[in-house]
């Protein structure tokens, strides 16, 4: 088995169909994952009070079983078959008739498509197999940064502390660039943040940028930074540009900045050494 994921292209294939099956578990990270977060701070706030904590059902990552939110019907394991069972049930649910998002098939076929393009740029070894976990991170990192504008610190730090793990190894690059990376990564925002904030009197990110960068450094090497910082902020400009001249979005709401962080990151782990070889080349 081993043997054969060699092969570059089997062992694309093979991570497409596990990334459609980790976007289906993507899928229920995005949805629960902030929820759990608001509960426990309730909790911690009723305790500080020395009030009666709330009453909630339990609730984690695994259980209770994935259910319909406006009915209660359980899904069951074929209508929970990534991409396939939503065409098959016409985007309802099959208890109430309820719209499901078409989010759902797209986080789908996207992680899908983002691990067999990272399994094929790799091959099979460490570094193919770490991107696949990097990619898995940044898409749940997107989603609930989309819903919430909240980037968790249950995603960001370990992404940070296992992108040092691998290139204490020289995986993607020496252990000294990437610990220099996450410090950088870190601090380049955090500037941004506070010249910002002095200049105008608002916050212009959350400190989750700051940790979900310095991951980015602690996994690719400071040298990748300037390429991320830029790509980052060029999609950015580009969507906040559109939705407020298209869409009619107010200015002064806020637009989450981490899905382009993450974005650019993607590009960067795939594509960074020749794109930075090509600016450098054009530069001179």
């Amino acid at each position: 088995m081993i043997a054969l994921l060699a092969d570059p292209a089997v062992f694309a294939l093979a991570a497409g169909l596990l990334g459609l099956m980790v976007g289906s578990f993507l899928n229920v990270v995005i949805h629960r994952l902030p929820i759990m977060m608001e509960r426990d701070w309730e909790l911690q706030c009723a305790e500080l009070r020395g009030e009666t904590p709330p009453a909630f059902e339990p609730l984690t990552l695994a259980k209770p079983r994935s259910r319909c939110p406006q009915c209660g019907h359980p899904i069951s394991a074929l209508e929970n078959i990534p991409i396939i069972s939503w065409v098959l049930l016409r985007g309802r649910c099959k208890g109430c008739a309820a719209p499901i998002s078409l989010r759902y098939p797209l986080i789908e076929a996207l992680t899908g498509l983002l691990f067999g393009l990272a399994a094929w740029h790799f091959g099979f070894n460490a570094a193919g197999l770490g991107a696949l976990v990097l990619v898995a991170a940044l898409i749940a990192l997107t989603g609930i940064d989309f819903d919430t504008q909240l980037l968790p610190d249950d995603i960001t730090l370990p992404l940070l502390w296992i992108g040092l793990a691998l290139n204490a190894f020289s995986v993607y690059t020496d252990l000294k660039s990437a610990v220099i990376g996450a410090m950088a990564g870190y601090l380049a925002l955090w500037t941004v943040y506070w010249g910002f904030k002095l200049t105008t009197g608002k916050e212009g990110m959350g400190y989750g940028d700051f940790k979900l960068l310095a991951a980015l450094g602690a996994w690719l090497g400071w040298q990748m930074l300037p390429l991320t910082i830029l790509l980052s902020s060029l999609v950015g400009a580009a969507v906040g540009i559109g939705l407020m001249v298209f869409a009619r979005h107010n200015r002064n709401v806020p637009i989450p900045f981490g899905p382009y962080l993450a974005a650019a990151g993607i590009i960067a782990l795939i594509w960074g050494k020749p794109l930075t070889r090509a600016y450098l080349g054009a530069s001179l």
